[in-house]
């Protein structure tokens, strides 16, 4: 593969952020001075590091206010960063009972990652499992697909939760979607015996991945692992990214460090 894209999820950053809370679709975002300043530094820091794409989870966003949300796709703008995705990490399109406000609730975060100048928004396909949950599931991605096309952003999704536990019903969503939903591969959601081969069958679908490396706890990237989900039969078109969601044992940027280096001489040598 050559010159294969670097990205940075802010996830990987999460202790320099401050280690905020979690918050889905129940909640109030969390805001503070603290972490407004860290995260408009973040797309400097990651700059700094060699790495300009990144992608950003919702609840690290102390606040939608319009105000704000300028001043982070500045500071993007600044550092030369690119804003690939914004991840949208809760909602259950699949549920009885929720799967309509959730999906009225991720719409709500759509003009959001337009206006950060996001490339994609990532969402949970869904967590409710069930015979007729991939279905379902493909019905809500549909819907929203249009509205994130009038947004000017491509939807993805990712091999996460119930709904999207096996190649099967990865394959049979995309193929209920038409191509209006793109696949983001990640490495560490799957953790069966059969790993390998399970992401080995989806990869062709890749648009993107989440590039998950594991660390023993003197630091070193188990390299097997890695090497094995760097190698994925991904489609001869695909350049990433590779996106780091995992910081070291001890510290974030140290983690960072590691696995870009790995990746950049796995594929240059």
């Amino acid at each position: 593969m050559n010159n294969p894209q670097i990205a940075v999820s802010s996830w990987a950053l999460h202790r320099t952020l401050g280690s905020p809370p979690f918050r889905g679709v129940e909640d109030e975002l969390v805001d503070s001075v603290e972490l407004r300043q860290a995260l408009l530094k973040l797309p400097a820091q990651i700059a700094a590091h060699g790495i300009f794409i990144m992608e950003l989870c919702h609840f690290h966003l102390p606040t939608r206010d319009e105000a704000f949300i300028q001043e982070m796709r500045s500071a993007l703008d600044d550092a030369g960063v690119q804003l690939h995705a914004l991840l949208v990490d809760d909602g259950d399109l699949t549920s009885a009972q929720t799967g309509h406000r959730d999906l009225e609730w991720i719409c709500d975060w759509l003009p959001v990652a337009e206006r950060l100048g996001a490339q994609k928004v990532r969402v949970i396909a869904g967590k409710t499992a069930g015979e007729k949950a991939v279905s379902t599931s493909a019905m809500m991605l549909r819907l929203l697909a249009r509205y994130t096309t009038a947004h000017n952003l491509r939807l993805t999704t990712e091999n996460w939760f119930a709904v999207l536990s096996s190649p099967a019903a990865v394959r049979q969503l995309l193929e209920e979607t038409e191509k209006r939903v793109g696949l983001n591969l990640d490495f560490g959601n799957w953790s069966s015996a059969s790993k390998y081969k399970d992401l080995a069958a989806i990869a062709q679908f890749a648009e993107s991945t989440h590039a998950k490396a594991d660390f023993a706890e003197s630091g070193e990237i188990h390299a097997d692992d890695f090497v094995s989900c760097l190698d994925l039969p991904y489609p001869p078109e695909f350049r990433g990214p590779f996106t780091i969601v995992a910081g070291g044992p001890d510290d974030d940027w140290q983690g960072i460090e590691a696995t870009r280096d790995f990746i950049e001489q796995h594929f240059h040598g």
